[in-house]
């Protein structure tokens, strides 16, 4: 195939997804007053939690799925390319410091490399061999998922991906924000969040953007809390790295014992730190060791390890 071909057959293709389509109604937009441009765009951004509503099913469903091979030792893994390869690394580098997960259990592979996460790497998108290195690399086993991310849905380093990984068996979620799209038909668990047109044509880092970090807030935060991460609503799992965290640690332990400032130190200083082993300490009236033991035999979940205590 030649270059104007593929050319050609790039627009057709392009000119039947939602996510490219032309607002003829916004053509002037250029002309309005700012508060105008703004009020706008909020007006389209508004409409995007619904958009995700309607994909709640399909999304619960992959989190379950997911949540099933990370409690066997599995990783989520997120690929995809430019603005939804940025989301996932970012979604990924979140979890260390909020949930204490290894930064290998949660990963984002972006097309091109880190370096592609603040300058465009030319033709990297546009390769599915290069969605099967970066994923070779990391040993795919069948208690690992790929979460494939792309706006268009036709991404081939996202489609390469979920392909590739669901021929090693592992678990392929396909998130995009157009209907029947290459990706989600490559992948076990389909999302598609069609969010309609752009606000400026083609632009998907705005609406489709939108939608994607909140689908993947809801893949990582509900998985998570599916794993034993939280306690109610606390994230009992917090890693402690600054003095914003510690002094969040420190509340969050008074806020499940009802413990005053001084035995809330004493039992951190017990369990160096650790939120979960912390609150043990107070509520089952045991000492750090024991809340270590407690919580290793309850996989990690605060609830079980209270319940097997006796708390």
């Amino acid at each position: 195939m030649t270059s104007a071909s593929r050319d050609r057959d790039l627009r057709s293709q392009l000119e039947t997804l939602t996510t490219e389509a032309f607002r003829p109604e916004l053509a002037d937009v250029d002309r309005l007053p700012t508060p105008e441009i703004a009020r706008l765009m909020n007006a389209e951004d508004a409409s995007v939690a619904g958009a995700v509503a309607e994909q709640v099913p399909a999304i619960a469903a992959a989190i379950d799925a997911v949540a099933e091979r990370m409690a066997r030792g599995g990783r989520l893994i997120y690929a995809g390319a430019g603005t939804a390869g940025r989301l996932g690394v970012l979604d990924a580098s979140e979890c260390p410091p909020t949930f204490n997960t290894d930064p290998s259990r949660v990963v984002g592979l972006i097309a091109g490399g880190p370096r592609a996460m603040v300058s465009p790497v030319e033709g990297a998108e546009d390769s599915p061999e290069l969605a099967e290195s970066d994923l070779a690399a990391l040993g795919l086993t069948p208690d690992d998922t790929v979460v494939g991310i792309s706006a268009s849905g036709r991404t081939p380093y996202a489609v390469g991906a979920v392909t590739y990984a669901r021929k090693r068996g592992a678990l392929t979620v396909g998130l995009s924000c157009n209907r029947d799209s290459a990706l989600a038909a490559a992948a076990e668990h389909g999302i598609e969040v069609v969010v309609g047109p752009e606000f400026l044509t083609g632009s998907t880092r705005l609406k489709a953007g939108t939608a994607q970090k909140l689908v993947l807030n809801m893949i990582s935060t509900i998985t998570m809390i599916r794993l034993g991460k939280t306690y109610g609503n606390l994230m009992v799992d917090v890693r402690a790295s600054n003095e914003k965290l510690r002094a969040r640690s420190r509340r969050i332990v008074a806020q499940v014992t009802g413990a005053d400032d001084d035995a809330v130190e004493r039992a951190l200083a017990a369990t160096d730190g650790e939120v979960k082993n912390a609150i043990l300490v107070l509520l089952a009236g045991v000492d750090g060791p024991t809340a270590a033991r407690l919580l290793d035999e309850a996989d990690g979940h605060l609830r079980a390890a209270l319940s097997r205590a006796g708390g």
